[in-house]
């Protein structure tokens, strides 16, 4: 299994006096989600310099008009200006440099198996936000901080989500011999994850897949290697990535359940430091009551 490495869910303010507990909830930018972050270079020139053996050699990136990591979350904080609780704010971050790494790399490829693994993750990790509405803002700024179209990962996950739902065991493992959309998505996986084309496998893929496992209520161990088989996608791989995922659910209840503990402790707290400034209003009122007969 993945290491996780630890990241600390901070205090929800300055005055907070404690922090929440460390949780090795994310792993870095080039672990949880298989990111390398090394560039792809050619030559475009070779130069001697005089009669040196020294050669000047001039290269270039292959990848051109790429945005730094920092344009990337300043476009993030621009589109969304609201503060959002440290809980969300600090995962956000770390997913959004994860993300730009795959975004950005010269084998990536939009496909909607991607697309509904990071919908899955980050609906799970936003259940329970404050607001729908903000979620779903949230949602937008963040897909279009990476130049993306957020309401197609939103059709693309639905569309893979309720073609899922009508699948089994059998069918869902059988797309290669059947005719429709997602069966066509699927085959196009299959050919470019063969060689035939670009495909940058990722662990938001890896989540993709298992999300379409669990609609189709395919439990049986066997079908997720089959799966593979028929994707030509490295089954190992994504049996190391769901235990990160999973793992991550895990954390992530727990971390939740703290953040609710610590909401209820300051909500106590401010009810009961408001209990007599209630009083001493009360009394001031009646005073001025009395004041006013006189």
């Amino acid at each position: 299994m993945a290491a996780l490495s630890s990241l600390s869910f901070s205090a929800m303010n300055s005055q907070r006096k404690s922090t929440l507990p460390s949780t090795r909830f994310l792993a870095s930018s080039s672990d949880i989600f298989g990111i390398r972050t090394d560039s792809s270079y050619h030559c475009v020139g070779v130069r001697a310099a005089n009669s040196a053996t020294k050669m000047v050699v001039q290269c270039m990136s292959s990848v051109t008009d790429v945005p730094s990591v920092s344009e990337t979350k300043l476009n993030f904080l621009k589109a969304y200006k609201r503060p959002i609780p440290s809980i969300y704010n600090n995962v956000l971050q770390e997913l959004i440099v994860q993300q730009h790494l795959m975004r950005y790399k010269t084998s990536y490829r939009y496909d909607p198996v991607f697309a509904l693994g990071f919908v899955t993750i980050y609906d799970k990790f936003m259940e329970g936000y404050s607001s729908e509405e903000d979620r779903e803002t949230i949602f937008k700024a963040y897909i279009n901080a990476l130049k993306e179209d957020p309401e197609q990962y939103r059709i693309d996950a639905k569309k893979l989500e309720e073609w899922a739902r009508a699948q089994n065991s059998s069918s869902l493992v059988n797309f290669s011999s059947k005719e429709g959309e997602v069966e066509g998505i699927l085959k196009d996986i299959a050919e470019r994850a063969g060689g035939k084309g670009d495909f940058s496998y990722s662990r938001f893929f890896a989540v993709g897949l298992f999300r379409l496992l669990e609609l189709a209520n395919a439990t049986e161990p066997t079908v997720l290697d089959k799966l593979c088989a028929a994707l030509n996608i490295n089954k190992k791989s994504v049996d190391r990535d769901l235990d990160v995922y999973r793992m991550l659910l895990s954390k992530l209840v727990q971390a939740k359940e703290l953040l609710r503990e610590y909401i209820d402790r300051e909500k106590k707290k401010s009810e009961e430091r408001a209990e007599p400034q209630k009083a001493n209003g009360a009394v001031s009122k009646c005073l001025g009551q009395q004041l006013s007969v006189l």
